[in-house]
């Protein structure tokens, strides 16, 4: 029986190379001491990513450095400009590297959107990968 090659990710990525993202991503956002790291894997869900991480920051400074920091990180380890939304205000961040979706929030706006939920849906595989205190 011959092997089958594995799938390709959503937006026709190499599976290895969606997870090297994934991984930059969740230690950018650790190294820059985050708060509340969850990956929701989107994979069979949604076509829009694999997967979308959700952090928190502390203040608008922090998650605005956050998103900026990380969007220059993808660029130079990986040639990819990623799109942001929302940095003026810095209360939440859309940053879109074709199959990581980040979501960075201040802790209020975080709590009234709730995108864990919406996006769970029930599943158990939605991970915390960090708890900053």
């Amino acid at each position: 029986m011959p092997d089958h090659p594995a799938e390709p990710a959503v937006n026709g990525n190499e599976p290895a190379d969606v997870e090297k993202l994934h991984q930059a991503v969740l230690k950018s956002l650790d190294d820059d001491q985050a708060v509340e790291i969850t990956t929701i894997p989107l994979e069979g869900k949604s076509n829009i990513a694999d997967h979308m991480v959700i952090a928190s920051g502390r203040s608008t400074r922090q998650v605005a450095a956050m998103a900026t920091k990380l969007a220059e990180k993808i660029k130079q380890e990986f040639g990819k400009s990623v799109r942001i939304e929302g940095l003026p205000a810095a209360d939440w961040v859309l940053i879109d590297a074709d199959d990581v979706i980040v979501h960075l929030f201040r802790p209020e706006v975080r709590s009234f959107y709730n995108l864990e939920r919406m996006w769970a849906f029930g599943d158990e595989r939605v991970t915390a990968t960090a708890q900053g205190g």
